[in-house]
């Protein structure tokens, strides 16, 4: 089968095509065509990184994690899947497991779920990494109705998910964007929208919860951003991070009795744990994309299998709304 192969890591990695051994079925798991596969920072990150990354599979690599497409064969052991069957996940481009920057891929049934019937395979391809981090921390936080969400990054791949997943569990949604087309999505998405550039914490605190604080803050830009997490939690307040790799003071998570949660949603892909609540995820983000409250916002480039490094460049440029999307 065909495969974008890395055989090199470092700034000047690029991809190669090649022919590789079609994965060979087993159990546990479905042989799956890829239709579509999404670019995400982490897959960026592996590239330019590599053994410096302790995720990082060896070389050469496939890289690419999300994917949707159609089950070819089933292995010995899985259940609910048939031959025909559209599913999407995020099964691959890690440690041991290959990638979905190839024509097929060997998924753990653990790690899919059938597709939304409602999105195309592109759209479906954009959901799983980004949908379960979003919604794990959600979870983890305890959001719920009548409460004040602020997801800093609403239209970034994790942040334009989670609030629209804050809304549809009825809380109230505020989030940050830096610009007239970031701050219009997300309205668009059902949040109002806070400008960090031109409005100080304090003061956007002060206007959306009467200096209160937000009950929650879904901080999906990480880094010297947490302080202003910490400061736009109210006192008890639940903090998420999905990007907390920096050296960060404490003192006003403290004094402010802020409960902390870092969301990794690898670790099941990783560790061989937890693996059937990805299917658990994905299978009740189906559910509410189909009941019309969530959709995955993508980036209106198209690209195929073989331009997977403009693909790769287009999200490091910054340039893009919404997910990156190959075309396999």
């Amino acid at each position: 089968m065909k495969a974008m192969l890395v055989r090199s890591y470092g700034e000047n990695s690029v991809f190669e095509a090649g022919e590789i051994e079609k994965p060979t079925l087993r159990a546990g798991h479905v042989l799956v065509k890829i239709a579509a596969s999404s670019v995400n920072t982490v897959d960026t990150k592996i590239r330019r990184a590599g053994e410096a990354l302790p995720l990082s599979p060896k070389l050469p690599a496939i890289l690419g994690m999300d994917f949707a497409g159609t089950i070819e064969a089933v292995g010995e052991g899985v259940d609910g899947y048939s031959v025909g069957d559209a599913v999407y996940g995020c099964a691959g481009g890690l440690a041991d497991l290959p990638g979905t920057l190839a024509e097929y891929i060997l998924a753990d049934a653990d790690l899919i779920a059938h597709k939304p019937a409602t999105l195309s395979m592109r759209e479906a391809a954009a959901l799983p990494l980004v949908g379960i981090t979003a919604y794990e921390g959600l979870m983890r936080a305890g959001v719920g109705a009548n409460q004040t969400v602020l997801v800093h990054g609403g239209s970034g791949g994790v942040g334009h998910v989670a609030l629209q997943l804050a809304a549809h569990l009825g809380a109230e949604v505020y989030s940050t964007g830096g610009g007239e087309r970031q701050l219009a999505l997300i309205e668009e998405l059902g949040a109002r929208p806070i400008n960090y550039r031109t409005e100080r914490v304090e003061d956007y605190v002060a206007r959306c919860t009467g200096g209160r604080g937000f009950d929650v803050v879904f901080d999906s830009v990480g880094g010297t951003n947490m302080t202003n997490s910490f400061e736009a939690a109210a006192l008890n307040g639940q903090v998420v991070s999905t990007v907390s790799t920096c050296e960060l003071d404490l003192s006003v998570a403290h004094f402010k009795g802020l409960s902390l949660h870092v969301v990794f949603m690898l670790i099941p892909m990783l560790h061989q744990v937890g693996r059937a609540a990805h299917h658990a995820i994905l299978a009740r983000l189906a559910g509410i994309v189909d009941a019309g409250a969530l959709r995955p916002v993508l980036d209106t480039e198209h690209y195929t299998l073989d331009q997977a490094e403009a693909a790769h460049a287009r999200l490091e440029s910054g340039q893009g709304m919404g997910k990156v999307v190959i075309d396999n």
